[in-house]
């Protein structure tokens, strides 16, 4: 049986040592599998057979040791400690350049070079006594060392500074961009104040049980989902929806793990177990975003394992073919380090994931959660948008506005017995039955017609609950009303009668469904709903395509069609659309109120229940996109550029420095935009 372990690392902040450290561990015996979620600063170890787990992490953490000087499993506070260190050095060894510049002091430039790069030297020698020989540290070491054979000290010691102080600003921003996906992670509740005889104990969110009644004061955040028994307050819901409004909740409101309860006093009947919460689903979904790398992304990953070995090659050809024909030897191999130097990895290997994580981070801030980097891209690239109607762009919430009987019995009698039906359903349709009929007991034995409606079992008469189409199965014609949706109510072969209900256009979904248009997207919606119904909504809102009166199979069928001819993007509130949002290229779904297989067959969950969410996702996704290829585009160019440029013998070590960590920092800053940038421009969306 296997078993899993999620431990905290710090230290690993380039991905290719990152892709390094899971190869080799996975190869460990007692390892199934190894993967380092480097948005949150993780390692995910699935265990199998017997072993001994604190031998087998030392050996781990050698191996982590061994590809990247200072990565280990974390202890708080040291990633700063780590940077002020690499800090200190770079300054002192700055100084004596400085100095060796102004003496000409072999001594102070071998010293300057040794406290700047020793641990760059250390490691790759490892690294090629442990044959992993290619990457951007075997890199900086042959062209630096090669530097000195020729007597260009000081540029050897500029290579080396400036490539450290690259892996500093990488660092701080890798941190960075952690810390926009930590703050989620940091709300986890550590614990819950319970009401047990009048008194306050505090426990484990995990120990509590459904049903308790917690405390929450003034100032606290909500521990565990559930429904406000007693007191009134306002709620702060901005870590989990990105509303800058406070909400104002008062009993039998729902609140939910990570509200901040601003003022007042509230109990709070516990709804869902810890693990089960809202906040925990995010958290989860967060935690397992990075897993999902995108198309890019993985691309320059595979780039990355032959990329090195091309570039020594070609380095070599540099240095010893020319001269054979033109001659001067140390020329061309000084043009050679310059090329070797100029062709290191680092900007595309870090500010391209840096540029997706940072995405997922801050799509999570405005409660938009992107499954993975995948998604952002698939986001970017739809031109049709698919929206489900119930709950997705109407409010979902109905409200009874007229009874009709066969004469034969009360409009009351007629909800009681409906009620009874309905009570076992977790539809809208149902609940608002519920509601109006009042307190009421389930048949013992009710089962679902999915698309149609519900069957219940009273002593030898069957009692049918559900749409005019499913009378129609039963072999009953039915009027319907011309607007509002319906209910019928059979027992046995006899109509009964039929609820009215209506439902209500979300408030932002007429502007959402406007914007989108603007940017040139077509829009259609699927409903089982009837057509009279669909039509009214979709002429509301002006949806270009209005399919009503489908089963959930035909809902899938229909996204299966627009597939075949674009990229669809497919939105549903999680109410019998798991099917067609794993089906479309990319599935939206309101999570806050989703159910669990639609929140698991989603790749985009949007916590705060408003469909011009669905355009800040996409906005999220084209920008991740054009910022990633934004740093392709200009790491490969100008690297291209200060290559010819090299081996022409037109630039130097000091321009190679530029094209090397220049190149990566301005990536690394354009990455970043996402963190800070997105961020603004999602709260004004």
């Amino acid at each position: 049986m296997e078993k899993r372990d999620v431990l905290p690392v710090e230290g690993i902040t380039c991905t290719n040592c990152a892709a390094k450290i899971e190869r080799r561990v996975t190869e460990q015996d007692g390892v199934a599998s190894c993967r380092i979620d480097f948005a949150t600063s993780q390692m995910v170890i699935e265990w199998v057979g017997p072993s001994d787990r604190e031998e087998m992490l030392r050996s781990i953490e050698a191996t982590m040791e061994r590809i990247e000087p200072g990565a280990h499993f974390v202890r708080k506070d040291e990633a700063d400690t780590k940077a002020d260190r690499l800090l200190w050095r770079f300054g002192v060894a700055l100084a004596l350049l400085g100095f060796g510049l102004f003496t000409d002091s072999l001594l102070l430039y071998v010293l300057a070079y040794v406290i700047a790069g020793y641990d760059v030297v250390y490691t790759a020698v490892r690294n090629i006594w442990n044959r992993e020989w290619f990457d951007e540290k075997f890199l900086m070491t042959v062209a630096t060392l090669g530097a000195f054979a020729i007597a260009e000290y000081p540029e050897a010691v500029a290579v080396m500074l400036f490539y450290q102080l690259g892996e500093y600003v990488q660092g701080r921003a890798v941190r960075a961009s952690r810390r926009s996906i930590q703050s989620l992670l940091n709300m986890k509740p550590t614990k819950a104040r319970v009401l047990i005889e009048g008194k306050e104990i505090e426990r484990h969110p995990e120990d509590v049980e459904i049903g308790t009644v917690i405390i929450v004061r003034a100032g606290e955040h909500v521990p565990m989902d559930g429904r406000i028994v007693t007191g009134a307050s306002s709620l702060d819901t901005a870590s989990l929806t990105g509303e800058s409004l406070p909400r104002q909740t008062g009993p039998g409101d729902i609140v939910l793990a990570g509200m901040l309860n601003l003022d007042g006093r509230l109990e709070i009947e516990v709804e869902r177990s810890a693990k089960e919460s809202s906040l925990q689903k995010m958290i989860a979904l967060v935690e397992q975003a990075s897993a999902n790398k995108a198309k890019t992304e993985q691309m320059i990953t595979r780039l990355a394992k032959v990329y090195t070995p091309i570039v020594v090659g070609l380095a070599a050809v540099v240095a010893f073919v020319p001269p054979l024909f033109v001659g001067n030897l140390e020329e061309w191999v000084y043009r050679a380090l310059i090329f070797l130097v100029i062709s290191c990895p680092c900007a595309l290997v870090i500010s391209i994931p840096l540029g997706y994580f940072g995405g997922i981070g801050a799509g999570s801030r405005r409660g938009i959660l992107v499954k993975g980097g995948e998604y952002l891209d698939t986001l970017a690239e739809v031109d049709t948008i698919v929206f489900d109607k119930t709950g997705t762009l109407t409010t979902g919430r109905f409200d009874v506005t007229a009874v009709e009987t066969d004469g034969q019995m009360s409009e009351e009698a007629l909800l009681k017995l409906a009620a009874r039906v309905e009570i076992a359903s977790t539809h809208p349709l149902a609940a608002a039955i519920v509601a109006r009929a009042g307190e009421t007991t389930a048949f013992a034995d009710v089962r679902e017609e999915p698309g149609y409606g519900l069957m219940a079992l009273d002593g030898t008469d069957r009692i049918y609950v559900g749409s005019a189409r499913y009378m129609e199965k039963l072999g009953h014609a039915v009027t319907e009303a011309r607007v509002g949706t319906n209910v019928h109510v059979m027992r046995n072969d006899r109509w009964l009668g039929r609820i009215e209900l209506m439902d209500t256009v979300k408030q932002d979904a007429v502007e959402a469904v406007a914007s989108l248009k603007r940017r040139g997207y077509r829009t259609v919606m699927l409903t089982g709903d009837r057509a009279a119904v669909a039509d009214k909504v979709g002429r509301e809102l002006a949806i270009d395509d209005v399919k009503s009166e489908l089963l959930p199979h035909q809902k899938v069928e229909a996204v299966e069609r627009l597939v075949r001819h674009g990229k669809v993007a497919f939105v549903g509130d999680g109410l019998n659309d798991a099917a067609a949002l794993a089906r479309a290229d990319v599935g939206l779904v309101m999570g806050g109120i989703g159910s669990d297989a639609a929140v698991t067959a989603a790749d985009v969950v949007l916590m705060n229940d408003a469909p011009s969410d669905i355009v800040a996702a996409i906005d999220l996704g084209k920008r991740t996109k054009r910022i990633v290829w934004q740093n392709i585009a200009f790491a490969f160019g100008m690297k291209a550029l200060f290559l010819v440029l090299g081996v022409l013998g037109i630039a130097s070590m000091w321009e190679a420095v530029f094209a090397d960590v220049g190149v990566a920092l301005l990536a690394i800053a354009n990455a970043t935009r996402l963190i800070h940038g997105t961020k603004k421009s999602l709260k004004q969306a």
